[in-house]
């Protein structure tokens, strides 16, 4: 292979890498794709967390349901979860409200 052809396989190479790069980000500029591509790795590391908490809350909602159950209540709490709706509600406008629903209906009824 002439040095001539080499080059141009690599110029092409890196032009084909650079393309995935923007492509997979959105971006225009190996800049903003350099950005994206750090931001979007912390908010996989953020939803890793997120997702952790979920999965403690559901295992601490479990012990509340079994120790009121055992104790001859019923197995939710409507108006805990009115309150716990309104928390979200409150902090994070009417989508907080939906995102309290999703994770109650996961804290519900594991026993």
């Amino acid at each position: 292979m002439t040095a001539v052809t080499q080059n141009a396989v690599t110029k092409t190479a890196v032009t084909k890498t650079a393309v995935t790069q923007t492509e997979k980000t959105g971006a225009r500029t190996d800049e903003a794709a350099s950005l994206i591509g750090d931001a979007r790795e912390r908010i996989d590391a953020l939803d890793d967390r997120i997702i952790g908490l979920i999965q403690e809350r559901m295992a601490v909602s479990a012990v509340i349901q079994e120790a009121r159950i055992g104790s001859g209540g019923r197995r939710v709490n409507l108006a805990r979860e009115m309150e716990v709706l309104g928390h979200y509600r409150d902090a994070l406008g009417k989508p907080g409200t939906a995102l309290a629903m999703t994770m109650l209906e996961l804290c519900r009824g594991r026993i």
